[in-house]
């Protein structure tokens, strides 16, 4: 597909956002929503559509993992209890309204943090706001090119406020910039004029500032819940937007707004961002490989490969660990300060005895092996672990096929994986259909069509 140009050609986008010639005086919110009503899907090139569809299609495979997770569990019965609406619980086959099914689709996209990621000043999941964007598509009735659109407006907002600020030196949590971004993102697809989206990027803003607290000592479930929360208000907050309410303005430069109160000065050239010639941040974001914070795939990579080499666990004499100095700070910093070890993490009680005690994990990871269908767990006496013995001075090879380890550790089989995908699949079915729908939507099919 061509690629027609937004700053040319778009209609509605005023000829102030061309960077440099833009008024300092307009306020960001006005700029963001101008950006927001000028973004056309003509001003997408083909590879920007296909990023599109591989992250969405990643999204879903990562709420098939979570879908039965007593969390995600939890949030999808709460917003099918409520009224029926117009926006499908993928998964189900009920609908409930647009902003609680952005809240448990989304749950059940980010909670094993295995979706994808984008690095700027602080982290991200702007996959997160695919909820929000289909949710709301599907209300709406629209199209697939209005869909794919927003998700790429959805993204672009997001990762351009994570450049432009910091806001977890000060104790804020990086959902905070979800909320313009998908006020934005559903606002376009409910077709808001420029000064509605305007007042939805406010009312989203004003009350629904996320702490950091969500990711340090003792995590509680929230922590992969709490940027579907951040999607719901601001889903909600188009709506009401919509409606006709008025948000607290200006929202970011006034006497208490998001500068003074959140942040701290900063410069958004809105001017800069994705166009004609100028890429989209999407491009810049990356699919995770493991389940796991992003900060720690390199990291698994490494224990992967050292665990390849070494062998039997008992001949590590000590561990000894470099961080980045946010590293230190969410994790090591927590730990002197009387949190919970690196095992008991997640343990929202704020006990971590059980895994502090050696036998009680050894437990706990062979009963995780045995859940996932892995050879080799305590308790199947006809697969035994191999044994590799003790080498002094030099690393272990590991076998000419790469893959497989030689020791007790990384000796996983294929059917283990496909055993849980199996038993994900098994209750998940109709996510999985509608991935595949997804995948062959044409421009003009309609979303409610489509999922319905």
């Amino acid at each position: 597909m061509a690629a027609f140009g937004l700053w040319g050609m778009a209609p509605g986008l005023p000829a102030a956002e061309s960077g440099a010639s833009r008024s300092p005086a307009s306020a960001l919110a006005d700029r963001l929503a101008a950006y927001a009503d000028g973004l056309r899907h003509d001003d997408l090139d083909t590879a920007t559509i296909e990023r599109v569809k591989s992250h969405f299609i990643d999204t879903i495979g990562c709420g098939i993992a979570a879908f039965d997770e007593r969390p995600v569990r939890i949030c999808r019965d709460v917003a099918l209890g409520a009224a029926a609406g117009a926006a499908i619980v993928i998964g189900t086959n009920r609908r409930t309204t647009p902003d609680l099914a952005t809240f448990a689709n989304g749950a059940a996209f980010r909670y094993y943090d295995l979706n994808d990621s984008y690095v700027g000043g602080l982290a991200g999941h702007p996959s997160d706001h695919i909820a929000a964007c289909l949710a709301v598509a599907e209300a709406e009735r629209a199209s697939a090119s209005e869909l794919i659109t927003a998700i790429v407006l959805a993204y672009e907002i997001n990762c351009r406020l994570i450049d432009a600020f910091d806001v977890t030196s000060r104790g804020w949590d990086a959902p905070v910039f979800s909320l313009p971004a998908v006020a934005l993102a559903a606002g376009k697809l409910m077709k808001l004029p420029p000064a509605q989206l305007a007042q939805a990027v406010s009312l989203a803003i004003n009350d629904h500032i996320p702490m950091a607290q969500t990711r340090v000592q003792a995590l509680s479930d929230w922590k992969g819940l709490a940027d579907a929360e951040a999607g719901r208000n601001a889903v909600f907050a188009a709506l009401l937007a919509r409606g006709g309410l008025t948000g607290p303005a200006p929202i970011f430069e006034g006497n208490s707004g998001f500068f003074k109160q959140i942040s701290g000065p900063a410069e958004v050239d809105v001017g800069a961002f994705g166009r004609r010639g100028v890429p989209f941040r999407i491009h810049q974001c990356g699919m995770k490989a493991y389940p796991a914070v992003v900060y720690a795939q390199t990291a698994v990579v490494a224990g992967i490969e050292v665990a390849r080499k070494l062998g039997a666990l008992d001949r590590i004499a000590a561990i000894k660990i470099a961080t980045t100095k946010r590293g230190y700070q969410r994790h090591a910093q927590d730990n002197r300060e009387g949190g919970p070890g690196p095992y008991g993490a997640r343990r929202s009680d704020g006990s971590d005895a059980r895994d502090r005690d050696p036998r009680r994990r050894k437990a706990h990871l062979e009963r995780g092996r045995r859940r996932a269908g892995f050879p080799g767990a305590a308790d199947e006496p006809g697969r035994s672990r191999k044994k590799v013995p003790r080498q002094r001075g030099r690393a272990l090879v590991p076998r000419a096929d790469g893959r497989h380890s030689a020791g007790t550790v990384g000796n996983r089989s294929h059917a283990g994986y496909c055993g849980l995908a199996r038993q994900a699949l098994a209750s998940a079915r109709p996510l999985a259909h509608n991935a595949l729908k997804i995948w062959r939507l044409t421009s003009d099919a309609r979303i409610g069509a489509e999922l319905g």
